[in-house]
């Protein structure tokens, strides 16, 4: 059994493709000087962790860092998945003069903060109790969209890492069909992601105006969530409906894949946004469409995460003394140590 490794100070990143997250986090287990930064603005991920040390911490000595990437992470060589950056895991710690490195794939961090959760910062959506110890999924689109799951082994959580968010898209009404169909034009493959991100949401709305023989604007994601170009923008508004409805779709696979009475998590930076409009949109209605399943779906419980920084929180206890029996180095994760 390993000896407990005492923090002083650690680092902690959440990497996704548009932004990195970067805090410090003390003795104490408090997150402090919470900065983001475009990743387009640094050449690599070293530069990035850099450019944040020498605001936020220039004559401190860090402990260890924990890092959470998306994409994959099995071994030394990591690359994110919608972004150029790829990095050596083992070459990052001695440039940064880490005694402990650990890397996550992003949603293994998240799935790691849902059971300190509070109702402070998740949004119920539909009916369902959690089964406490039963399997919990989350999803949480964004520049891609990240797919994850808790089990329990009894005395502690163990996160699933995967690349659901690559699964193939099935569409459920005739109307998903058609745009399914004519996206598969473009596309070689698909894919959950292709339309649960913020990418996808333009992929959308331009094949859903296409469709309708109705010149498309070109539109950011943001524009199309916000509520003024949905009122004015009739296929802004059918690509967010139908955005929620896929997503609702998806989960509700998830939920039976897992078997998740524990309950399912959206994360990511667009639901959020949404506000109450999610709630009031086709995502449970497609959750607990399953057919004969409908029963059991019905009876599983569905939440927004709304805390600012759900994988900090992971990491936090992922890398700290409460929490590092979590994961599994060399399955899930990635983990080095000096020495």
């Amino acid at each position: 059994m390993r000896q407990p490794y005492l923090l002083r100070k650690f680092l902690i990143a959440d990497i996704g493709a548009t932004n990195a997250r970067f805090a410090l986090v003390g003795a104490n287990g408090n997150i402090e000087r919470v900065r983001v930064q475009a990743c387009e603005d640094h050449d690599s991920l070293g530069d990035a962790v850099s450019a944040y040390l020498h605001e936020a911490s220039p004559h401190d000595r860090l402990d260890a860092a924990a890092l959470a990437v998306a994409g994959p992470v099995s071994g030394d060589e990591v690359a994110l998945t919608n972004h150029p950056w790829s990095f050596s895991h083992s070459k990052l710690r001695r440039e940064l003069a880490l005694g402990r490195l650990l890397v996550v794939n992003d949603f293994v961090a998240v799935a790691a903060a849902l059971p300190y959760l509070t109702s402070k910062h998740r949004d119920v959506i539909g009916g369902g109790d959690a089964v406490a110890a039963a399997p919990i999924g989350a999803l949480g689109p964004g520049s891609g969209l990240g797919v994850s799951a808790l089990v329990s082994t009894g005395d502690r959580w163990l996160p699933i890492a995967g690349e659901g968010g690559h699964v193939t898209m099935a569409p459920a009404t005739q109307r998903e069909t058609m745009v399914l169909d004519r996206m598969r034009e473009r596309f070689d493959h698909v894919s959950a992601e292709r339309v649960l991100s913020g990418p996808g949401l333009v992929h959308l709305y331009e094949t859903l105006a296409e469709i309708d023989g109705v010149p498309a604007a070109s539109y950011s994601p943001a524009q199309i969530v916000d509520p003024h170009t949905r009122e004015r923008e009739p296929h802004c508004r059918e690509a967010v409906d139908m955005f929620c409805a896929m997503l609702g779709t998806i989960a509700g696979n998830l939920a039976l894949t897992l078997g998740a009475r524990g309950g399912v998590y959206i994360a990511g930076g667009i639901v959020p946004r949404l506000g109450a409009d999610f709630a009031a949109s086709r995502f449970r209605h497609c959750f607990e469409d399953k057919g004969r399943m409908r029963a059991m779906l019905a009876d599983i419980p569905t939440y927004v995460v709304t805390h600012p920084f759900p994988a900090f929180l992971g990491l936090v206890h992922a890398l700290s003394e409460s929490g590092k029996a979590m994961l599994i180095p060399g399955t899930n994760c990635a983990e080095s140590r000096q020495g």
